[in-house]
């Protein structure tokens, strides 16, 4: 039996997710919703944003995510120096 993409992730509404998007960031939230382009709305967000000076951490209520930037989403998942 497979899983498709799309059902994957709504499997995963109302769950942590981990994105890691092109570039030099990468965002742990609580996703609400999702389109077909996979554009998403998630909650008590926290971004990592790697620079020249070292990791950036910038926390938000609520965002809406371009899924044209999305490399890679991990259900559940966090980076390893989330804890930090």
């Amino acid at each position: 039996m497979s899983v498709l993409p799309l059902e994957l992730i709504d499997k995963c509404i109302g769950s942590r997710i981990w994105i890691i998007m092109k570039g030099d960031k990468e965002i742990v939230g609580t996703l609400k919703g999702f389109d077909d382009y996979v554009n998403m709305v998630l909650e008590d967000v926290v971004e990592y944003e790697m620079t020249p000076e070292g990791r950036r951490v910038t926390k938000l209520d609520e965002i809406l995510l371009n899924g044209n930037n999305v490399a890679i989403m991990v259900p559940g998942g966090q980076p390893p120096y989330e804890e930090e």
